[in-house]
């Protein structure tokens, strides 16, 4: 029995009814890494690792809810809805504050989800939980709530009751992902377009470093401020420079003997990545595989030697890769410090990429290396039971 099904033999056997099924996909972002938070450009992409949800009005004030994947149940008063000990409903009952803070009535509803996104893999399993719950009560209690509203809120949920200062592409992705597409948003403006990624003959392929190294969150707090730091100094030649979005290359080259070094580099790697998914999206336009996966390489070397947020087991797997013919591209991808590499490879020779990088990997590190394979999808949506 595939999991749709098991998720929905589960709902019924515990509420005695039938439920409407919701998936909500997880994602990858082909390009664009560290631009979010300074207004710039993202190139994210729904993939085919999904949590699924089954749920039901239960006429009641009661929220009661069965993780499949751990196995534990709960039940909530929807008239006191606050944080909750257990950090997995976390995720639900901030989508379910949201929908109340806007002024919408949550009645009494009967839950049931799980899915196949693997966990602390970097591909934003919690937004694709905050979704898919967003979406479900919005189509069961009629709300009509417009779709990137209810984006809006799956990112409050997880700042608000999940305590992570997120950005907006993970539930943007996750909501509006289209098949065979990436998704380009404009992080100031949240203004998007869809570019053709015609994968008939490739796959994206994750390599997880099954590492995370503990300086991931205060070395993204300090990136901030040094990308801020390099605002705060363009703005007195510049004062229509409110972003590193706002700066150029020219203008960066022009005032580098003002720059802590370390500052410069940090915003010289933002500036280039935002010039580089545009770029990326031309190539994808012309259906140019080749440049897109430089564009990646690029990035990938922009974040270990200028932004500094890579680590030696991620650079080793996009070194692996260089001569390999079958992969078009390679980078890290997320914050850095551990995670996932991304990887344009080949459909044929798929078997023997992984079967390479888990030996080389191994050989290196003494680590199972963790490939998964994936597939550009739709973005959440029903499914017909």
């Amino acid at each position: 029995m595939n999991m749709v099904q098991e998720i929905i033999t589960q709902f019924r056997a515990r509420f005695k009814q039938e439920p409407v099924v919701v998936r909500s996909p997880g994602r990858v972002n082909l390009i664009g890494e560290h631009t979010d938070y300074n207004e710039g450009f993202v190139l994210p992409a729904a993939i085919n690792k999904e949590i699924y949800f089954a749920l039901a009005p239960n006429n009641s004030n009661t929220f009661r809810v069965y993780a499949h994947d751990l196995q534990q149940e709960a039940e909530f008063d929807l008239h006191q809805v606050q944080r909750s000990e257990l950090s997995w409903a976390n995720y639900l009952l901030g989508v379910i504050a949201q929908l109340q803070q806007a002024g919408y009535e949550v009645k009494g509803f009967d839950l049931v989800y799980g899915g196949n996104i693997p966990i602390g893999a970097g591909l934003s399993s919690s937004a694709a939980v905050e979704c898919g719950l967003a979406f479900g009560l919005n189509h069961v209690f009629g709300y009509a709530i417009p779709k990137f509203d209810l984006v809006k809120m799956a990112q409050m949920a997880e700042h608000t009751y999940a305590g992570v200062r997120c950005g907006i592409m993970d539930q943007f992705a996750s909501m509006y992902g289209r098949q065979q597409h990436a998704v380009k948003l404009d992080c100031r403006s949240m203004e998007f377009d869809y570019y053709p990624l015609d994968m008939a003959d490739y796959r994206i392929v994750l390599c997880d470093t099954q590492v995370k190294h503990s300086l991931a969150s205060s070395e993204y707090n300090t990136r901030r401020q040094e990308c801020e730091a390099g605002v705060a100094l363009l703005q007195r030649h510049y004062p229509q420079v409110y972003s590193l979005r706002d700066v150029t290359v020219a203008m960066l080259e022009q005032h580098q003997e003002e720059f802590n070094p370390v500052v410069y580099r940090r915003c010289s790697y933002v500036v280039h990545e935002n010039i580089r998914v545009e770029e990326a999206c031309r190539a994808l336009e012309q259906g140019d595989l080749h440049t897109f996966g430089e564009k990646m390489y690029a990035s990938h070397h922009g974040l270990q030697h200028d932004y500094e947020v890579s680590c030696p087991e991620l650079d080793f797997l996009v070194d692996q890769t260089s001569d390999m013919e079958e992969v078009m591209g390679a980078r890290m991808m997320g914050g850095g410090f551990g995670g996932c590499t991304i990887n344009l490879v080949k459909l044929d020779a798929l078997e023997a990429f992984t079967r390479n990088m888990e030996e080389a990997y191994k050989l290196r590190f003494g680590i199972n290396l963790k490939t998964y394979v994936a597939e550009i999808v739709d973005g959440t949506s029903l499914v017909q039971a």
